[in-house]
């Protein structure tokens, strides 16, 4: 059996930039002081006078951006998540979103799997302050082909866009002749009768292989995934939810305010589910290796499993 490819999803956002550079001449990229972290040094190569380091000023550099916005550019700022999302959050709100200006942030380094570099550095809250902002998209994929697919979209969607990238290397789980990426459509990757899991991100691919664990247990789940959390696909989700009766989220996040906090908002209003989310609980990440990290927190498909089947 061939080894299963990995990526890492920054390595996806530099190299989809890279490659879309020359179809979109009005695409500018800004980057923090961390074009080799982000991986929009590859763009950089490919298009120095596109490229602009802002320093480490994330607050500037939105405010940048959104003046190359407000004369047709189309601009990208890159930076961590933590402080894409954390940091320039008032930036965002007041100077992209009030507004509504053409901008797409490009978030890498999201969620626990920064590893090493921390809690300050491991962003679990950026799903909930993205979704808080009138009009913006928030997308966050899967593996290297969703991500690429996801940059286009971006690109050629009019209005705010926020992007989440991981730093560790996943599966990659859609590489086939049938996938199609669409904004605010989830992708059914497996057809089960005994519940429904709605994964986003790197839980996507451990959410799959977790259900081939429940398998051996006589336990069919259904895996959905959900790589835009807004908007969100409403529809797929009710319709599940009434054909399984159970839902279970699972996600590189908190479990207060992303998908998790997304899915129950719909479900309460449309179709009364009971529902596990599983996720990040209400506290801090730590310093130590990503696969350990995701391991530790549950996030893997043995710690997925292991949830599901106390809630059964």
């Amino acid at each position: 059996m061939s080894e299963v490819k990995k990526i890492a999803t920054r390595e996806s956002y530099g190299n989809a930039l890279a490659e879309l550079g020359g179809q979109y001449p009005d695409l500018i990229v800004l980057d923090a002081d961390l074009a080799a972290a982000t991986k929009t040094g590859i763009f950089k190569k490919a298009y120095p006078d596109r490229h602009i380091d802002c320093g480490i000023a994330e607050c500037n550099m939105v405010g940048i951006a959104a003046g190359l916005a407000a004369t047709g550019k189309v601009p990208f700022v890159s930076s961590f998540a933590m402080f894409a999302a954390g940091r320039a959050f008032e930036q965002i709100r007041n100077s992209v979103g009030y507004p509504k200006l053409n901008v797409k942030i490009g978030a890498t380094h999201a969620g626990i799997s920064v590893g090493e570099d921390g809690a300050t550095h491991q962003c679990n809250e950026d799903i909930a302050l993205m979704r808080t902002i009138p009009g913006m998209v928030v997308i966050n994929p899967s593996d290297d082909v969703e991500a690429k697919a996801a940059v286009k979209a971006a690109i050629e969607h009019v209005g705010p866009v926020y992007l989440r990238f991981g730093r560790l290397a996943v599966p990659v789980i859609n590489d086939t002749p049938d996938y199609k990426f669409e904004i605010g459509k989830g992708v059914v990757l497996k057809e089960g009768k005994d519940l429904t899991i709605v994964a986003t991100g790197l839980c996507v691919s451990e959410s799959l292989a977790a259900a081939g664990l429940l398998a051996k247990d006589g336990i069919d789940a259904k895996v959905i995934n959900i790589h835009t959390i807004k908007p969100l696909d409403e529809e797929l989700i009710i319709a599940a939810a009434k054909e399984t009766g159970k839902v279970v989220t699972v996600e590189e996040h908190s479990v207060i305010g992303g998908l998790g906090s997304a899915v129950c908002d719909c479900l309460s209003a449309n179709a009364p589910t009971k529902v596990l989310k599983i996720g990040v609980n209400d506290v801090y990440g730590e310093s130590g290796p990503a696969v350990e990290l995701v391991k530790k927190y549950g996030l893997d498909a043995e710690g997925i499993y292991k949830k599901i089947k106390e809630n059964m």
